[in-house]
């Protein structure tokens, strides 16, 4: 009873660091010590907190094409309230919040950045209709399949590779746990930052006193370098991005930002020196004009853009190529824990080691795969052999793609969704066109495909 009602301390010397040979982590929660976070106060805050940051998510992926991680304010907020509420021993309650709203911008992520395109294409296809039912299918049939495909590599992020990945943003959120549990307060910053950008925000939208947007045009030599030399930058200053990019945090901003200034200062500028007075259609015969008479927002638009898309794609690929071991290690110890348990070792089994079993995965993964088929050929396609050829191109990507996404959590703390989305997107019109998917229905049926593999990408990470 003692060890039950013992209120946790720091986190172990070992959390962070690669253990030694025979060195076992005891979490912050003895495995011997009966868990209390499930209970109505901590699964309501838990959904309300997922229904605020999912909409959060959304407006920053249709702004910015980038959707952050919100394990860390919701951590933040967990700890306020039960401060606020006086609850004691809230550690395991404020897992719970966190982890159920941490889930908010997953399903968002993998939906917005493919079935939007669906009512945007409407002003071209008049004819091309929008059914409900089918994102909904795919939202919440890629959640499942993610869910499902990444059990059987948890065990092996978390226990075999414990310390050897760095885990920015699950670090930063235990350290948020367990430093408010031990009675620090620190939802009045989230608070005090939320009023300020909030500030900030209504005095670009009500008085404009400046911009959202700087350009370089806005100055007279960005002017003249825009427009001989074709380069050029922007910058957003909305409070939002400004505060996406603190939470994404500064390497990955970096990476980011190093790509645009290599598209506009490096790409941009050597396609107007080389193709000045060059038409370079492609075979879009919409492109009629010399790479020299396009403005740099235009050559960014037709020609900058899809090359982005194409690194993107190649660095999918690189990362599904580097990642085979962790496939294969993680594999092993699945099939391994396939085996049947008797009693007596199940009833043996720690709780912090407890696991849905394989086998429960391995049919849970059959019947989800089964009518994921079904949804393809009955509610989008009606045709059994191209439902099959799609089935088979998102079963191989979410699959192959599940440690790349876990991988870049471990590593950067965020999930580069988008371009595993596009990729996909890329891959599955190809091989669709090329059996014999055209048209409207072609482009309904993609992007439902998409929406599926960018669910269970987002989700996965």
């Amino acid at each position: 009873m003692n060890e039950e009602l013992k209120k946790p301390g720091g986190l172990p010397e070992n959390a962070f660091r690669p253990l030694e040979a025979g060195e076992k982590y005891d979490p912050i929660i003895p495995a011997s010590q009966k868990f209390h976070g499930v209970n109505f106060w901590s699964v309501s805050w838990g959904i309300i907190m997922a229904i605020l940051f999912s909409a959060a998510a959304a407006y920053l992926g249709l702004k910015v094409g980038q959707v952050f991680e919100a394990a860390i304010p919701i951590a933040i907020i967990a700890v306020g309230l039960s401060g606020a509420a006086k609850r004691t021993h809230a550690l395991g309650e404020n897992v719970i919040i966190q982890s159920i709203g941490a889930c908010s911008g997953v399903i968002v992520a993998g939906a917005i950045f493919t079935l939007p395109a669906l009512y945007i294409l409407q002003a071209k296809y008049p004819e091309l209709t929008v059914n409900f039912m089918n994102i909904f299918l795919s939202s919440l049939l890629g959640g499942i399949l993610g869910i499902l495909f990444l059990i059987p590599f948890r065990k092996y992020f978390v226990s075999e590779m414990h310390g050897k990945y760095p885990f920015p943003e699950a670090t930063a959120t235990a350290q948020v746990l367990v430093t408010g549990e031990q009675g620090s307060n620190q939802a009045k910053p989230l608070v005090l930052a939320g009023v300020i950008g909030g500030l900030y925000d209504f005095i670009i939208a009500t008085f404009g006193w400046w911009n959202e947007t700087f350009s370089s045009r806005a100055i007279g030599i960005g002017q003249t370098i825009a427009e001989k030399a074709k380069a050029m930058f922007s910058i957003n200053m909305g409070a939002a991005v400004v505060g996406l990019g603190y939470i994404v945090g500064l390497k990955y901003c970096a990476i980011i930002c190093f790509g645009s200034l290599f598209i506009w200062w490096v790409v941009d500028p050597i396609m107007n020196v080389l193709f000045y007075d060059q038409v370079l259609a492609f075979g879009n015969p919409n492109i009629t004009a010399t790479v020299g008479s396009m403005s740099a927002e235009e050559i960014f638009r037709t020609y900058g853009r899809q090359i982005g898309i194409g690194a993107i794609a190649m660095a999918g690929l690189i990362g599904i190529w580097n990642s085979r071991t962790i496939i294969k290690s993680a594999g092993s110890l699945a099939a391994r824990e396939f085996k049947v348990k008797d009693a007596s070792q199940l009833q043996e089994t720690k709780r912090t080691e407890k696991d849905l079993s394989m086998r429960f995965i391995a049919i849970g993964s059959l019947i989800t795969l089964i009518v994921i088929l079904l949804f393809f050929w009955i509610g989008v396609i009606g045709n059994l052999w191209q439902a099959l050829i799609a089935w088979i191109v998102v079963t191989v990507i979410a699959f192959l793609f599940t440690t790349v996404a876990a991988t870049a959590i471990a590593i950067v703390g965020s999930n580069p969704v988008s371009g595993m989305t596009l990729m996909t997107l890329i891959l599955a019109s190809v091989i669709m066109v090329a059996n014999g998917l055209k048209g409207t229905c072609g482009i309904i049926a993609s992007l439902v495909f998409v929406g599926v593999v960018g669910t269970s990408l987002s989700i996965t990470g």
